[in-house]
């Protein structure tokens, strides 16, 4: 009767059109109050240790903050331009670029919706003014887009990584082949329809254009290097690579490229000064930055957009937990594992209803919500079944991606739409081709595990060697 009265008012708040955080929360706690002895102030304790109990969780509010430090500042530009120039002169240049730009900011802000914002809002009217017919440009963006939450650090990694209690850094490590595997498939494919469709190539900027672009990029490129590096080092752990993260994101947008903050559209070298006072000038503003950013308008504009989707995300995984806790308290993930147990399904059965269950609910519902609800349900059988839990993560994470292409709640949809300026059904239609080729590359990553395990499992055997 518990588990009904659970799952009745889920959907029936669903379907209802109330927030998936609320829905969570009030079906839970209408549980707990109708079939247990718990209070509402045991309800309120849990809520809390929802939260505080995971470590990783901590990591999510800085990599926010980060992301939202560089996608206001211009490093997404800058992004482009060193991607148009290390490959704009190939036929079809321009998408690849885009798909590169894409890959690189993923690796910055680890957001899917952000990356399709920051680099679709250039790179989709460039490639119309170069030639390149709108709807291409949008199924090419919005697609590569996805590769946000699939390229660490991923917000979504660090997720599943709290619901299942992994490693986090080992979910780090398995996303980065898939990662840059999906990118280089996006790119095969659009070379194809290229050469197909006969589509521009821009002319090589040459050696030297090329270095000076990829410099100018280098504060964003920075960032993946810190962060990856000091986590995959094993110099620090993903929560404390965040921090760093959104400090380094401060610096180098207040400081470094100046793009927000006090001293914004500071030049580094005036006109005929000297390199001397250039120094002098710009150490006195660097060193008066950092209090006077503190009543910045761009700056406290920063914090407040990255604290409110900071605190949305951080109640929906609250009230995800308590669900989770309801779950594991009627003990439905068990009984779930011993009925497919039971039919006699085996592994690779066993994540074909997987990828259906994650692919219809990546139609309704957002992939942290997802992922809190199903993960619980779904490990303990495919431990039971000897699939390695990193890959089923890196599974249900390509899936997650899916569902930001699928309506009625794709994200990447509405992003594109708003860019675009067109409605909803013209953005889906022009990303679904490049669904199909997700399709496909999900049944890879599902099917050859040495994808998503290969660098993980290597890494380990060189700490081990060492």
């Amino acid at each position: 009767m518990a588990t009904a009265t659970l799952f009745i008012v889920l959907f029936g708040c669903m379907f209802m059109g109330m927030p998936i955080a609320i829905a969570l929360g009030l079906s839970s706690v209408s549980t707990i109050l109708l079939f247990s002895n718990d209070s509402l102030a045991s309800i309120s304790l849990k809520l809390f240790e929802a939260t505080s109990e995971h470590y990783t969780l901590l990591a999510i509010p800085f990599f926010i903050l980060s992301s939202s430090f560089l996608s206001t500042g211009g490093v997404a530009k800058r992004l482009i331009d060193f991607a148009i120039d290390s490959v704009g002169h190939i036929k079809g240049g321009l998408a690849m670029a885009s798909v590169m730009a894409c890959m690189l900011f993923a690796a910055v802000s680890g957001s899917s919706p952000a990356t399709v914002a920051a680099i679709g809002t250039i790179c989709i009217a460039g490639m119309v003014r170069s030639g390149y017919p709108q709807a291409f440009a949008a199924g090419v963006i919005t697609t590569s887009g996805t590769l946000g939450i699939l390229i660490p650090p991923s917000i979504v990694m660090l997720v599943y990584a709290a619901a299942t209690e992994v490693s986090a850094s080992r979910m780090f490590m398995a996303g980065f082949v898939p990662g840059l595997m999906m990118g280089l498939l996006l790119m095969v494919a659009i070379y194809i329809v290229a050469r197909i469709k006969n589509l521009p190539a821009q002319k090589f900027p040459g050696i030297g254009k090329l270095m000076r672009s990829g410099f100018i990029a280098l504060g964003g490129l920075m960032l993946i290097i810190i962060v990856l590096g000091s986590i995959y080092g094993g110099i620090a752990s993903p929560t404390e690579a965040a921090a760093v993260a959104a400090v380094y994101g401060y610096l180098i947008s207040v400081m470094g490229y100046r793009d927000i903050g006090p001293i914004k559209g500071a030049p580094w070298r005036k006109e005929n000064e000297t390199l001397g006072a250039a120094v002098i000038r710009n150490v006195l503003l660097i060193a008066s930055a950092f209090p006077r950013s503190i009543y910045c308008k761009d700056v406290n504009k920063v914090l407040v957009d990255s604290a409110k989707v900071s605190l949305m995300l951080m109640f929906i995984i609250a009230n995800a937990m308590l669900f989770a806790h309801v779950l594991t308290t009627e003990r439905i993930p068990h009984a779930v594992a011993e009925a497919i147990l039971q039919w006699g399904l085996p592994a690779w059965g066993f994540l074909i209803v997987v990828n259906i269950l994650l692919l219809i609910a990546g139609n309704f519902m957002e992939p942290t919500a997802i992922l809190l609800i199903m993960a619980p349900i779904l490990f303990p059988i495919a431990v039971q079944l000897g699939i390695d839990p990193i890959h089923l993560g890196i599974i249900m994470v390509v899936n997650m991606e899916i569902g930001m292409l699928t309506p009625p709640v794709g994200l990447n949809l509405f992003v594109t739409a708003g860019i675009t300026g067109r409605n909803m059904i013209w953005v889906i239609k022009a990303c679904l081709p490049w669904l199909l080729l997700l399709l496909c590359f999900l049944v890879m990553i599902t099917y050859i595990p040495s994808i998503s395990l290969a660098l993980p499992e290597y890494i380990d055997y060189l700490k081990g060697y060492s």
